[in-house]
């Protein structure tokens, strides 16, 4: 995979990401050509992966439907930057698709573990709302946001850091199409600063060693992930519901 290939990549695992989340939540997925919706509730709100640059005007009509009778927050991912939403009133912004090629991963320094009890991703559940800040989720339902099924997804992995026993960070992990890609990175706020963000990513990219592995960027954790070998390809663009 090259640079230039990483923005449809981002977006075939994104909408992969995003399904996988739509059927453990029980939320309708609607698929077009151009792009991949899954309409939550109230609280989850309308989440929408662009998939082509160069959406036509029937689809460009259905976005904007689905986006103008949400029920709840609205979070339109364009990984090519192509798509213009300005006429919803939505804030937006860029952060950076980045792309890591095969190759080794070190061990983490900290007990990583591959979720697979309740308790487990219940606090995995916490700690990414918490990192997050994730208000839409508050008060705390427990299930709401990574409910027990997502883990039964194909491809789909949630991975935990702990620090003398008590769970610090999480992150989920999505293989699909020989691609991987990584989301939620979260720490919680009484251990930041102690290695846990590259802990829980060095645990969740041990099994993506050998595919090409992308991201989308924050500001904070992109020098993080140049670190673990990944190099910016594009920007991708953001826009949410005010």
């Amino acid at each position: 995979m090259s640079l230039a290939t990483a923005p449809t990549a981002q977006a075939r695992n994104s909408a992969a990401f995003w399904t996988a989340t739509g059927r453990s939540r029980g939320h309708e997925v609607i698929r077009r050509r151009g792009f991949v919706a899954v309409d939550g509730d109230e609280r989850a709100g309308l989440r929408v992966l662009i998939q082509e640059p160069d959406l036509d005007p029937d689809e460009l009509a259905g976005l904007t439907e689905l986006v103008r009778r949400a029920v709840g927050a609205v979070n339109v991912e364009d990984p090519f930057s192509s798509t213009d939403l300005s006429h919803l009133g939505m804030r937006n912004w860029q952060m950076p698709i980045m792309l890591r090629p095969p190759g080794p991963v070190a061990e983490p320094a900290l007990d990583v573990t591959r979720v697979r009890r309740a308790e487990d991703l219940r606090a995995a559940e916490r700690v990414v709302i918490e990192g997050f800040e994730l208000d839409g989720f508050q008060p705390y339902h427990p299930g709401e946001l990574f409910p027990p099924s997502l883990i039964e997804q194909p491809g789909v992995d949630v991975f935990v850091a702990s620090v003398d026993g008590v769970v610090a960070g999480a992150c989920v992990s999505v293989l699909d199409d020989g691609v991987g890609s990584h989301y939620w990175v979260a720490t919680s706020s009484a251990f930041r600063s102690r290695g846990v963000g590259r802990a829980v990513m060095l645990g969740a990219l041990a099994d993506l060693a050998d595919v090409p592995a992308t991201l989308t960027a924050s500001k904070l954790g992109r020098p993080l992930y140049e670190s673990l070998g990944y190099a910016v390809a594009a920007p991708s663009t953001w826009w949410a519901s005010a």
